[in-house]
This record gives structure tokens, sequence and C-alpha cells, in this order.
């Protein structure tokens, strides 16, 4: 009974981390992307309220708010600003650590640039899609970098509403981010099916023990 209950508690323990980024892995447009305050109704929220105020100098202006939403996770919410002149978006949330992460997004025809200030995976596909990251890099070396590669990716779209922007992540999800989402979160499957297996072993047990009591 005690192996049991450790099974349980162990898959249990797993599930509730890796879950929700298995399922990203077999399923990447299960995720939902939904607005949820224009620019007009959006508070900045005040832990980041010094990254976004940084943001403004180098010209970004408030597009909204709007939240990533996955089975087994609470949604996430991000904050979001265009460039004045640049066809380029800043996305902000909250990371684990408790510092602002932000990704800076550009989308064409072709594909994304794709910048952050925190770690993620990087991966290039020449002329489509460009990703990376500079690990607590300024506000400004950040939008340096990726503004440098834009030129790659050919003729960018303005997104220059909350709406488009969440068009645009909903397009990343269901195409041009699959095949980086399924680099991130390969391990989280595996963990994943480790959890069901002790769950099969914690009810093999307890079948044991209904059987000698029998």
């Amino acid at each position: 009974m005690i192996e049991a209950v450790i099974f349980f508690v162990l898959a249990a323990g797993f599930l509730s981390v890796f879950a929700w980024r298995a399922v990203l892995f077999i399923a990447p447009g299960t995720a939902r992307i939904e607005v949820e305050t224009p620019a007009d109704a959006t508070s900045i929220p005040p832990e980041l309220d010094d990254a976004w105020a940084e943001l403004k100098k180098l010209g970004f202006v408030l597009l909204g708010t709007h939240s990533e939403k996955f089975w087994f996770r609470a949604p996430v919410l991000f904050l979001d600003g265009v460039h004045e002149t640049e066809p380029i978006v800043a996305s902000l949330t909250l990371g684990k650590d408790e510092q602002d992460h932000t990704t800076l997004w550009t989308m064409s025809d072709r594909g994304f640039v794709i910048t952050a200030n925190f770690k993620r995976p990087s991966r290039e596909d020449a002329g489509t899609y460009l990703a990376g990251s500079i690990d607590g890099a300024s506000f400004e070396r950040l939008l340096k970098v990726h503004t440098r590669r834009l030129p790659e990716i050919g003729t960018a779209q303005r997104l220059d509403t909350i709406e488009k922007r969440v068009d645009a992540a909903r397009t990343w999800f269901s195409k041009s981010g699959k095949p980086e989402l399924r680099q991130q979160h390969a391990l989280a499957l595996l963990w994943s099916i480790g959890a069901i297996g002790m769950v099969c072993a914690a009810f093999s047990k307890l079948w044991e023990i209904f059987e000698t009591t029998q």
C-alpha cells in the first residue's frame, strides 16, 4: 500500500509540472490566445512598470494585453507594445525569477524574428525563422540586435493593434512555432510518460493487494 501511495504522489507531482508542456509538444494548436484589454483600458502592472518605462523611451507605444492559456496551467498575461516607426512588437510578462521577461517579435509573410532577454530555445531557418535570446540584455541592446536581423525575413508586417498581435501569436503556435515548441517540451513529454507509468504501477500494486485479500 505504501509503495502505491508513493507512486501516486510522485506521479501527481510530475504531472502538475510537466503535463501542460507535454500537451504543447503533442498539440501546439491547443494553446488559446485571446485579447484581454485594449490600450485605453490597460493598467501597467506595478511589477512591469520599470520595464515598460524603458521601452517607452525607446519608442514603444502601448497596444494592450493578451493572455495565453494552456491545458493544466493558469493563463499567462502579456503586456504588448509596438514601436512607433519599426515593425516590432514587445511582449512583457513576469518570469518565475520575478524579473520581466521581454520578447521582441517581428512577422513577415515568410516567418518570424524573435529576440528575448531571457533564456529560450534558439533556432534558425534561413530567411524564414530566426529566434534567439540574450539573457539579461538591456532593452536598447535587445532592440539593436533584433532590428539588425529584420531584413533576413523580407518585408515585415506592422502589428499595430492588439488584435493583429494576437493573430500573429496564433499563427506562431499553429505553424511557425511548432518545431521550437517540440524542441522546448520534448523532455516534459518523457517525464509525463514516466508519471503515467507510475500511476499504472500504483494500480498494479493495489490490484496485488486486492487479490491477496480475497
